[in-house]
């Protein structure tokens, strides 16, 4: 498991192609000759020798192959290629060109297609391609950090927390209430069990839990109308009729987990403990959000050191019914998959100044739309409206770019003193997207297939084994 820092582990969250079949294009051309669908056997061998080049790999995901070789530098040179692989029905998933660095006369192309390359469709077209190209290589998948490819593989790592639920440390208000410790680790158990597919248990929460939920609901709610954005505001009366959002009920997260589904796919998934950044921000490409259900203690309702179900359900589920923000969201998701431990640094940096302490600007106003200022009445007035505050110095003010906040250091045991600022929810996404792709560097591109909730990559790659060093 990737390590995270000490500000990751602590802070509120941070315990947080194109598939291009040739044939289309191709299909009525009748051009193959009976000779050139001739193989000998002489030429199949050099083929299969070809093929060895390749060291496979199958874990039960689709097998892509990657070449590069040459051709020369004349029109029709790419469509010879092409025909060879509709004429074996292989689809390509990734193709790149570029001129030779030493033969101006040749250009050089990278492909990738799925298909084994011990498979006889596939020796076949190394064979083939031998009479048209030159310097033909295949290539060894990129190796890359592991990441899930399927929703059920976020099953793997569930339960590898940093820390428990029902660890406290010595300074957390219910740390010598043994009532409360055994509580905590009872409802623990709930995501200690949980796997893809189950219903999220529900949780019979007890008055003193009740309570303290009304207590900061209450608190809350009196400020969301002048601090809070208004997709927020429009959304919780959404999920007080259909949830039982109020201040004498605690949610559960079964019910707010489908009632996101059925808005923007987001779902809720019960977590145990605070998740390293690598996995808690691959789980967001598959529009899942780990979730705690215990609460904080009751002898301090406006006061927690870590995530609960109040800052889960009051900071963070409301906004994941909103389109723009659940696109925000499964950006981080998507650009964290197979990235550098570098990479998971800056993009949980990023996460930080904008799922949890993100502002956006509002007819000259700024609005809250993080979640660690959405669950915290003091912050949400001093980020917004530092004038009310007590807060002897104001915070600073930036433009949201994701460049800039990626390397700004940022506190976890005091308000913010820097908070950036979004011109809307969807802007925020934009500039995180043009940021991933600019800045994240990987071997491969990903995008989402919600129908199967898998992964699609466009290359071949290798994932190391999990846990990642």
């Amino acid at each position: 498991m990737l390590k995270v820092t000490q500000n990751l582990a602590r802070s509120a969250r941070f315990g947080l192609t194109r598939n291009a079949r040739v044939g289309t294009q191709l299909r009525n051309q009748r051009w193959l000759s009976t000779e050139e669908k001739r193989h000998s056997s002489e030429t199949i061998h050099r083929g299969t020798e070809l093929s060895r080049q390749f060291s496979g790999f199958d874990n039960g995901e689709p097998i892509r192959t990657s070449l590069n070789f040459k051709v020369p530098h004349k029109p029709g040179a790419l469509e010879d290629v092409l025909r060879i692989f509709w004429k074996h029905d292989l689809n390509l998933t990734r193709i790149e060109s570029r001129p030779s660095k030493f033969d101006s006369s040749k250009f050089e192309f990278f492909i990738d297609f799925e298909g084994h390359p011990e498979d006889p469709s596939v020796v076949k077209v190394l064979t083939n391609l031998e009479a048209t190209c030159q310097d033909i290589q295949v290539s060894d998948p990129k190796a890359v950090p592991w990441f899930p490819r399927h929703i059920r593989d976020l099953d793997s790592f569930s339960q590898k927390t940093l820390d428990a639920g029902e660890e406290l440390e010595s300074d957390h208000p219910g740390f010598s209430d043994t009532v409360y410790r055994t509580r905590r680790e009872n409802i623990v158990k709930n995501a200690s069990t949980y796997k893809y597919g189950m219903e999220i248990p529900r949780v019979d929460y007890n008055e003193d839990e009740i309570r303290t939920w009304g207590a900061v609901y209450r608190k809350l709610k009196g400020l969301f109308a002048d601090y809070a954005c208004t997709e927020y505001n429009q959304i919780l009366p959404l999920l007080e009729h259909n949830c039982g959002y109020g201040e004498d009920n605690i949610p559960q997260l079964e019910d707010v987990s489908r009632f996101l589904q059925s808005c923007t796919g987001f779902q809720l998934r019960p977590v145990s403990g605070l998740l390293s950044a690598r996995d808690f921000l691959n789980a967001l490409a598959f529009r899942t959000f780990f979730s705690t259900q215990y609460i904080r203690h009751h002898s301090r309702p406006l006061y927690t050191p870590e995530p609960d179900v109040i800052h889960e359900l009051m900071g963070h589920a409301p906004l994941l019914a909103n389109p723009d923000f659940a696109e925000l969201s499964q950006q981080y998701g998507l650009a964290s998959l197979g990235a550098s431990d570098r990479d998971i640094e800056r993009l949980a940096t990023c996460y930080w100044f904008t799922i949890e302490f993100g502002l956006c600007k509002e007819n000259g106003d700024v609005k809250a739309f993080g979640a660690g200022l959405l669950s915290s009445f003091g912050e949400m007035e001093y980020a917004c409206c530092p004038e009310k505050s007590n807060e002897p110095v104001p915070p600073t003010y930036l433009p949201w770019d994701p460049a800039v906040a990626a390397e700004t250091a940022y506190p976890i045991t005091t308000y913010q003193p820097t908070y950036f600022v979004a011109e809307s929810l969807k802007d925020a996404g934009d500039k995180l997207k043009m940021f991933s792709e600019e800045h994240i560097v990987r071997p491969f591109h990903v995008s989402y297939l919600p129908m199967s909730q898998t992964i699609h990559c466009d290359r071949s790659v290798k994932r190391t084994s999990y846990p990642v060093e």
